[in-house]
């Protein structure tokens, strides 16, 4: 099967649209996405790290614990619900008007959700109407990140000489772990908070930090130039969604299964953990917390290795292997972190999401817009990655914490892993590698 994104690799022809853009261009292009990313990555994940602490208390006080809990996650999965909404509006705007107005629109509506959850009123003062802004908001946050996580990716490889995109892509990505780093220093500050001070007013502080962030990211992206290799594209022949699914839907199908693979099992090592550990094992909160953290700080350097790795030996074959890991790894994650042990539970945390996730996420970057012409990558890829992430990532918490509230067991949750990684291998299996092919327009 062929994906008809792509030919055989020519360097003139995969160089030309890059070279138009000046060095500095495309230096300005890749720290701007960067930091752009990293902030919009910080608002969405200082969410998933704050609420499994205090957000049960907070919004859902007249559940018990573990209902709260699933409360909790359920609105954690909203973000993720709106995330292909996003992904489809943004990529009809991206792909017809460009990149660059679709990384600005997205930051500042992340940004502003952001601070606006850092200001809610709590259910104790305002009753139910506080726990439905609350889910408004984390909607507001992932339609914005449904258009951010794809433009900022394109504005790279689009921009890059052809041996460099994957390097260049895994630069964006590396921005993902820098995010949730930021946001895991937020969390671990506020975590060692008297209990009331972390109830009344802690809480609300990583919210608000997020104004500075975002003025900085807007700054950086008013001052860089929209990608070449889009301003030379042809358009899309009809509405890049209607073209995209009519004309490329084997590549988003081969990126929707890849996808889940990848961004479950992030969040059931990494998120889903925070709550499991703390509330059904008794970890202390800065333990996890710290352990994130780490595995983070590793993630963030082996994303970019990993990215100039893949231009030499190939997208398709680390992806995989990634695949493969962290199907073996979940048969002993969970073992680890319910030893209690704070050395063992830190380093099961950093091997999983800090060297085997790195492994997915750090080649997707480059791998899954090869597979779509210029015209509709941004619908193509959003399509796949944000549906993908919806049925991955965005329920795996949720479905983790409801699989053990049944069984009392962390085998179902291995298990329900295991079949999204299955699906995954058989979707790649019919995916053409792409490292040595030209960008098509």
């Amino acid at each position: 099967m062929t994906t008809g994104a792509f030919e055989d690799y020519d360097e003139h022809a995969a160089t030309a649209a890059a070279t138009a853009q000046t060095a500095s261009g495309r230096r300005r292009i890749l720290i701007a996405g960067t930091i752009g990313t990293a902030i919009e990555w910080y608002d969405f994940f200082i969410y998933g790290l704050i609420a499994p602490l205090v957000f049960d208390q907070l919004f859902f006080p007249k559940f018990d614990q573990l209902t709260a809990t699933i409360a909790v996650f359920a609105t954690f999965a909203v973000g993720f619900l709106a995330r292909p909404l996003g992904g489809i509006v943004f990529g009809h705007f991206g792909d017809r008007l460009g990149r660059k107005s679709v990384l600005l629109c997205t930051l500042l509506m992340m940004g502003l959700a952001t601070m606006s959850i850092g200001l809610l009123p709590t259910y104790a003062s305002a009753g139910v109407a506080a726990t439905i802004a609350l889910v408004v908001l984390r909607f507001l946050q992932g339609f914005a990140l449904g258009g951010e996580s794809t433009a900022a990716i394109l504005m790279a490889i689009e921009t890059a000489p052809g041996n460099r995109r994957g390097f260049s892509a895994a630069v964006i990505q590396a921005a993902g772990p820098v995010g949730v780093v930021l946001a895991s220093f937020a969390a671990l500050a506020i975590s060692r908070l008297p209990e009331a001070d972390l109830l009344s007013w802690g809480w609300r502080v990583p919210f608000l930090i997020s104004a500075v962030l975002v003025a900085l990211g807007v700054y950086m992206r008013l001052r860089i130039e929209e990608s070449a290799t889009f301003r030379e594209a042809r358009p899309a022949e009809t509405v890049p969604v209607v073209e995209a699914v009519k004309g490329h839907w084997r590549p988003i199908l081969i990126v929707f299964f890849a996808e889940m693979a990848q961004t479950s099992y992030f969040y059931l090592t990494a998120i889903f953990t925070i709550s499991f550990a703390t509330r059904q094992l008794g970890v202390p909160k800065d333990v996890i917390t710290r352990a994130v953290l780490f595995a983070n700080l590793v993630g963030l350097v082996a994303m970019p290795l990993i990215g100039a790795w893949s231009d030499r030996i190939g997208r398709k074959r680390l992806f995989l292997a990634g695949v493969a890991l962290a199907t073996i790894s979940m048969f002993a994650f969970y073992g680890a972190i319910a030893s209690r042990d704070t050395l063992l539970v830190t380093c099961a945390v950093i091997l999983a999401a800090g060297v085997i996730h790195p492994l997915m996420f750090g080649t997707e970057g480059s791998y899954f817009p090869e597979l779509f012409p210029t015209r509709i990558r941004f619908t193509g890829v959003s399509i796949g990655k944000q549906l993908g992430t919806v049925l991955g990532g965005g329920i795996a918490p949720l479905v983790a914490t409801s699989l053990f509230a049944q069984t009392s067991s962390t085998y179902a949750i291995t298990g329900y892993y295991v079949a999204l990684a299955l699906a995954a291998m058989i979707a790649l299996g019919f995916a053409h590698e792409t490292s040595k092919s030209r960008l098509l327009g």
